[in-house]
């Protein structure tokens, strides 16, 4: 295992093409401060470029919380600007960091898995949401807490979570914001598994392994799903057709036949 980065707030490792990313501030639950969401962004900046090599990722968090969303410990009006009225401007966060973090994952080049330790709260359960295949432990949760707070939901959420699991079910987490438990998660698709706690790692591993050693037409793939939240029919079919012109002209394709007709398993590079 290689580690990469002078990271604060989360580690980035790096073992048989999968990198991880690891949300390093247990005290806080792993709570997404402005210094974790910049680390994210240099980190998974780094992986796009290929500065780290890695042909997938997992997103996880260390100790008993995936990510307990914003820290509110410095006060309701803490690190945010002021408006022209002289009150804090909660939305000033995610226009310049929060935002460009979450749109770098929905457009990342590698297939991300998220696998779920506990809590995921806040814009912590946005984050978690944004992994390809998301792996959650039993103990942990999913909230929407806004409404605790008396904001509204972000990082996406109100996108997402209409499209994961439907309105009604959406207008009940923001809503109401009860904490939902990871087997009603799975129960409603919001997630992919749900495994006890101690295997986790291992399921997450095991996933990003297989995708890991999958052919570059994964990247399209994620892609092609992900645009098919806001296309039609005809665009959807259109972006099909590009993806395909792209895949057929790679290695891996090559192979993929080869080791069709050769009755084997294949080889695949990623490129």
């Amino acid at each position: 295992m290689t580690a990469h980065g002078d990271y604060q707030k989360i580690r980035v490792s790096t073992q048989d093409g999968v990198a991880t990313v690891t949300l390093a501030d247990p005290a806080t639950l792993n709570a997404a401060s402005l210094e974790i969401a910049r680390e994210l962004i240099h980190a998974f900046s780094s992986i796009a470029a290929g500065k780290i090599e890695a042909r997938a990722v997992i997103l996880t968090g260390e100790g008993r919380g995936f990510c307990s969303g914003a820290n509110l410990s410095g006060g309701g009006a803490a690190g945010r600007e002021l408006d022209v009225d002289g009150k804090p401007d909660a939305g000033s966060a995610l226009e310049n960091t929060y935002n460009p973090l979450m749109t770098l994952l929905r457009d990342f080049p590698l297939p991300i898995v998220t696998a779920v330790n506990g809590p995921a709260a806040g814009v912590g359960c946005s984050i978690a949401l944004m992994g390809d295949i998301i792996v959650a432990a039993e103990s942990a949760y999913f909230l929407q807490a806004f409404r605790r707070i008396g904001l509204v939901p972000d990082g996406g959420s109100t996108y997402l979570l209409p499209r994961l699991i439907g309105k009604a079910r959406a207008m009940e987490m923001m809503l109401l914001g009860d904490k939902i438990p990871a087997a009603t998660a799975l129960q409603w698709g919001l997630v992919n598994r749900c495994v006890p706690d101690e295997e986790l790692v291992g399921a997450a591993t095991a996933i990003a392994l297989e995708l890991a050693r999958g052919p570059a037409a994964l990247r399209s793939i994620r892609k092609l799903v992900w645009d098919s939240l806001d296309s039609d029919w005809t665009g959807q079919l259109h972006a099909e057709r590009k993806a395909q012109k792209f895949a057929g002209k790679t290695e891996d394709f090559l192979e993929g036949v080869s080791a069709f007709l050769q009755k084997r398993a294949a080889a695949f590079k990623g490129r």
